[in-house]
């Protein structure tokens, strides 16, 4: 199969069901920013030198592709995929918690920064947050799955998590915003 359809040259792309949209549909807006978001993730992981998180990058790289293949097809197309699932969900939640335990409670608002690797994190969280307004943008015009949008709020959750941990683990602290 060539890399090149060629369909893409006249402003149209098709989604996983088919169903042909214009490149500047919300669907590819959406599942771009999900692409995005995993290559940002992937030089996170070039430079990451923790094995815990290194397994945890790893795994969400392979659900981002599951993401993105549940936001590429739409409920109602008759092609089978795998979707987002409440399990997934809990997945996010269960590391939440646990790396919440070997972190101070924070009160403030942090900047984003720090470590480098920390650093990159944190601008993934922001594009989770972009991807997850999107998806929110997508379902008000299409039957989307409503478990995407909770795992991308999930997402982003971990992905601050994971940026303090890392900073910690490095012997960084938090800066907190002042007014």
């Amino acid at each position: 199969m060539k890399i090149y359809t060629k369909m893409g040259d006249q402003g149209s792309s098709r989604l996983f069901s088919g169903k042909e949209v214009s490149k500047n549909s919300p669907f590819l807006r959406t599942y771009g920013d999900v692409d995005e978001l995993n290559s940002i993730l992937g030089i996170v992981l070039k430079y990451n030198q923790d094995q815990e998180i290194e397994t945890i990058l790893l795994d969400l790289q392979k659900k981002l592709f599951v993401l993105g293949a549940d936001l590429a097809t739409p409920l109602d197309s008759k092609k089978k995929i795998n979707r987002i699932e409440e399990g997934d969900i809990l997945e996010l939640e269960a590391f939440i918690d646990q790396f919440e335990k070997e972190l101070t409670p924070i009160t403030k608002f942090i900047l984003p920064g720090g470590h480098p690797i920390a650093s990159q994190v944190h601008f993934a969280r922001t594009v989770t947050r972009r991807a997850e307004t999107m998806v929110i943008l997508l379902s008000e015009k299409e039957n989307v799955n409503a478990e995407c949008k909770k795992y991308l709020n999930r997402l982003s959750d971990l992905l601050f998590v994971l940026a303090r941990i890392i900073n910690k683990r490095n012997g960084i602290t938090d800066v907190f915003w002042k007014q």
